[in-house]
C-alpha cells in the first residue's frame, strides 16, 4: 500500500464567484457531499487524514537561523489559487486509485449543483525501504 496526498488550493475550479457569496443551500451541499465521501472512504480505510485549512488570511510566513529569534510575518501572500485550502492522505493500492478519489474531490458540488472541476494534485508520500519515512 502507498500513501498519497491530495493537496486542494482555493482555485474554484469553473466558478471565479467564493464560496461565502453562493447560495446556502449551494453550500450546504458542497459540504455535505465531503461529509459523505470522507465517510466513505473513512469506513473502506483508505482515508488517513484529513484537514481543512482556516482562511489563508490567518496564515504566518516563519524564517529562522537557529540563532537570532525567528521573524515571523503575515506575508507575502501568493495568489488565491495557489493558497492551500486543506489536503487529504490516503494510503491506497496504486496511484490509479488515488486519481480515482482526486477525481470524486474534483467533482464537489458548487453552485446549482454544478461539478466545481477543483484541481487536485495528487503526490506520492516518501517511504523508505520499509514503506515508511
Amino acid at each position: 500500500m502507498a500513501k498519497f496526498m491530495l493537496l486542494v488550493n482555493h482555485d474554484g475550479g469553473v466558478f471565479e464567484e467564493p464560496m461565502d457569496t453562493w447560495q446556502p443551500g449551494d453550500i450546504a451541499a458542497h459540504f455535505d457531499y465531503y461529509a459523505l465521501l470522507t465517510k466513505e472512504l473513512t469506513e473502506s480505510g483508505e482515508l488517513v487524514q484529513f484537514m481543512a485549512l482556516d482562511d489563508p488570511r490567518q496564515a504566518r510566513t516563519v524564517r529562522a537561523d537557529g540563532v537570532a529569534p525567528p521573524v515571523v510575518t503575515d506575508g507575502p501572500f501568493a495568489e488565491s489559487k495557489e493558497v492551500l485550502a486543506g489536503f487529504n492522505v490516503f494510503e491506497v493500492e496504486s496511484e490509479e486509485r488515488a486519481l480515482e478519489i482526486a477525481a470524486r474531490i474534483s467533482a464537489v458540488p458548487g453552485p446549482g449543483g454544478v461539478p466545481t472541476q477543483q484541481p487536485v494534485e495528487v503526490r506520492r508520500v516518501m517511504a523508505d525501504e520499509h514503506g515508511e519515512l
